[in-house]
C-alpha cells in the first residue's frame, strides 16, 4: 500500500476506483476540531456546542463524568444505600441562599422554587424508614458566581439514620475514593486532622498538603527577646517559602506586608538567607545571635530561602501566614496529586454577638456539641468543640 501514515486512524485506508458524489456544500467549520480549539472564545464554542462537543477532549471530560458517577453508586450501594431521586419543583423553604422561583400557570401569583438541596426529602425519607439514602442530586442556586460555585450543579447527598461521625467518613470515604480510582488517581489513605491542628499548621481550616510550607511555632524562640516588635507578643509564627528570596524584591515584600497588615496583623518581618547562610533584613540588627540560629533551625532555613514572621493573637497570626503560605506555594488547582483530609472538632461558637450577648454559632445552631465539652457549654462556651466535619481536597471543601 502506498502513502501509509501510521499516525492516523485511517492511515491504513485506501480508495481505489470510487466515485464521490456531492450531496451538499459543507461551510468550514468556526473553529477545529482538535486540541486547537481550547484557544477559541468559549461564548463560541458553546454557540456551536454540537461541534464542540465532537472534540477528542469534550469526549473524554463525559465518559469520564459517567465512569466516576457509576463508580460512586456502586460504592454507595455496595453499602446498603438506596438511591432515591427527589422532586425538583418545590415550595418554597430558605435554607440561606437565594432561590430560582418558577411561577405556576395554572394558579397565577402562586410560585414554585427549585431545591437548593434535598435535604427536607431525604429527612422525610429518614423517618420512613429508608435508614440510607443518595442521590447524585441536581442543586440550583441563585447566588454570585465564583470559581466553585455556579447556578446549577451536581453533589453527592446522602443521609443515614443512627450514625456518629465514624460511620459517615467510612461511607463517604468509600464513594470518594471510588471517585477517585475512577479517573485514574490513588490518593491513598484519607487523613483526618482537627480543626485546632488545621489552622495551628496552616493557616486554613481547608488546608492543601500538596505543598509543605508549614507554620512554625516560634513563640518560645523569641521568649526574652529585646525587638519590640515580638515582645510580649502571645503568638510568633513564622514559615519558609523556599528558594523564594532572589524572586521577591523589595517592592514585592512591601506589598506582602500591606496585605499582612490588612488582614489585621500589626505587620510582617522578612529576612532572606544569603548564600554564606547569613540572615539578610532591616530587622536582623534587632535579633540576638541566638534568636538567629534558632529561626534558621526551626525553619529548616537554607541559602535562597524567604522566611516570613508575625507576632500577634494566635488567631490573626496563623490566618495571615495561612494566606500567604497559598499566595507563595498553592500550585495550580489542576496540579498535583489528590490529597483528601477530614477537618473535624469544628468550634462550635466563634464570639459573641454584640447585641444579644450571646455566642454566635460557627456554622449553624444545630450543630452537636462534642460529648467531651459538654461541662463547658455553660461557663465557657467559646472553647466548646462541634462535632461538625469537612472533606477537603486540595485546599477545596
Amino acid at each position: 500500500m502506498e502513502n501509509l501514515n501510521d499516525r492516523l486512524p485511517t492511515g491504513g485506508v485506501e480508495l481505489q476506483d470510487c466515485v464521490v458524489e456531492i450531496l451538499n456544500i459543507a461551510e468550514p467549520p468556526p473553529f477545529p476540531i482538535s486540541e486547537r480549539a481550547d484557544a477559541v472564545a468559549e461564548n463560541t464554542r458553546l454557540q456551536f456546542r454540537y461541534l464542540d462537543i465532537r472534540r477528542e477532549r469534550m469526549q473524554r471530560n463525559l465518559r469520564l463524568r459517567s465512569a466516576v458517577n457509576s463508580a460512586i453508586r456502586a460504592a454507595m450501594e455496595s453499602q446498603g444505600f438506596v438511591e432515591v431521586e427527589t422532586p425538583i419543583l418545590v415550595p418554597s423553604t430558605p435554607e440561606g441562599a437565594r432561590e430560582f422561583i418558577v411561577p405556576s400557570r395554572q394558579q397565577p401569583g402562586s410560585f414554585y422554587a427549585l431545591p437548593q438541596s434535598p435535604q427536607l426529602f431525604k429527612q422525610l425519607l429518614m423517618v420512613a424508614g429508608v435508614d440510607r439514602y443518595y442521590q447524585i442530586a441536581r442543586c440550583l442556586r441563585d447566588e454570585d458566581l465564583r470559581a466553585d460555585r455556579q447556578y446549577e450543579f451536581m453533589q453527592l447527598d446522602a443521609e443515614m439514620t443512627f450514625a456518629d461521625q465514624h460511620d459517615v467518613h467510612t461511607a463517604i470515604d468509600a464513594a470518594v475514593l471510588a471517585a477517585a480510582q475512577a479517573a485514574g488517581r490513588d490518593p491513598g489513605e484519607i487523613v483526618t486532622i482537627t480543626w485546632h491542628e488545621a489552622i495551628d499548621r496552616y493557616g486554613s481550616d481547608k488546608p492543601d498538603l500538596r505543598f509543605a510550607m508549614e507554620l512554625n511555632e516560634l513563640t518560645d524562640v523569641f521568649a526574652g527577646t529585646e525587638f519590640k516588635a515580638f515582645a510580649g507578643a502571645s503568638t510568633i509564627k513564622g514559615i519558609n517559602a523556599s528558594g523564594k528570596a532572589e524572586e521577591y524584591g523589595r517592592n514585592k515584600l512591601d506589598a506582602l506586608t500591606d496585605k499582612a497588615k490588612q488582614m489585621g496583623a500589626k505587620g510582617l518581618v522578612w529576612l532572606k538567607v544569603s548564600s554564606d547562610g547569613v540572615l539578610e533584613s532591616p530587622v536582623v540588627k534587632f535579633l540576638s545571635e541566638t534568636e538567629q540560629q534558632a529561626v534558621k533551625d526551626r525553619l529548616a532555613a537554607a541559602p535562597g530561602d524567604l522566611l516570613l514572621m508575625v507576632a500577634d493573637e494566635w488567631t490573626t497570626a496563623c490566618e495571615v501566614l495561612g494566606t500567604l503560605r497559598n499566595d507563595l506555594g498553592r500550585p495550580p488547582v489542576h496540579h498535583g496529586p489528590y490529597r483528601y483530609l477530614w477537618v473535624v472538632d469544628f468550634p462550635l461558637f466563634v464570639g459573641v454577638d454584640e447585641a444579644t450577648g450571646r455566642p454566635k454559632p460557627g456554622h449553624h445552631p444545630f450543630c452537636q456539641p462534642h460529648p467531651d465539652d459538654l461541662h463547658l457549654l455553660e461557663t465557657e462556651p467559646l472553647k466548646v468543640r462541634s462535632q461538625a466535619y469537612d472533606l477537603v481536597l486540595n485546599g477545596w471543601e
